[in-house]
């Protein structure tokens, strides 16, 4: 049940993003910031319909939910480096999603032409494009798959798995490992009491350090066997 670690791919990408963006002459004429703050819907603010957004700072999810249930699904974790709405873009409609920011957030927008027509003159950002977009959807195949056959426990090992850096020799949990219980519940389809049950017995097993606003990944190499079992 090994899993590639589709984050790290995504990180390098989103990087590589930035720089070319930051240098693109659509950019610099068009561009303009716009500052979120924590706990607002940036998708009630914002016009995904004429404007596509690059993320510099800060974090926001992007988000279903059951309003029967109050039950949850993250899509989307957006960090920086990330662009949204990648629908919009494509097909031309406004997306129906709910968001919220969960770190002061800082975006660029452009209008929507002027990113398709990055896509078609500038080679480089058209291929990072295509590959942003690729993982992207890999991203959403690996969240069906693992919703449809695997059980909450083993969707949080994948979780951590996809969001552990390595920093020499030292594994790091990036973009998620500030989160509130309930937003990695979202994550796993699940709610905050299941999800932490999950979280209880990793600690206990020594595959994680625990605490009220972090998580720290404490053995990868267990957290990896308990994954392949």
């Amino acid at each position: 049940m090994g899993m590639k670690n589709i984050a790290v791919e995504e990180s390098h990408t989103q990087q590589l993003i930035l720089k070319e963006v930051e240098k693109s002459p659509f950019v610099s004429k068009t561009q303009k910031k716009i500052y979120l703050k924590k706990g607002e819907d940036p998708l009630n603010a914002i016009d995904t319909k004429n404007y596509f957004y690059f993320v510099i700072s800060g974090k926001l999810k992007i988000y279903q939910i059951d309003f029967k249930t109050s039950k949850e699904l993250t899509l989307y974790m957006l960090s920086r480096g990330d662009m949204f709405d990648v629908v919009s873009l494509l097909d031309g409609n406004p997306n129906q999603y709910i968001s919220e920011v969960l770190e002061d957030t800082e975006l660029v927008s452009i209008p929507l032409e002027d990113v398709k027509q990055m896509i078609l003159d500038d080679n480089t950002f058209r291929q990072l494009f295509y590959t942003y977009l690729a993982a992207k959807l890999k991203s959403m195949e690996n969240l069906a798959v693992s919703l449809s056959f695997y059980d909450v426990y083993q969707r949080v090992l994948q979780l951590f798995t996809n969001f552990t850096y390595m920093q020499g020799n030292k594994p790091t949990l990036k973009i998620i490992d500030n989160l509130r219980h309930e937003d990695i519940a979202s994550m796993v389809g699940t709610v905050r009491k299941v999800v932490n049950r999950s979280l209880q017995k990793l600690k206990k097993d020594g595959v994680i350090e625990l605490s009220r606003k972090n998580i720290q990944i404490k053995n990868f190499q267990k957290l990896l066997d308990k994954l392949n079992v």
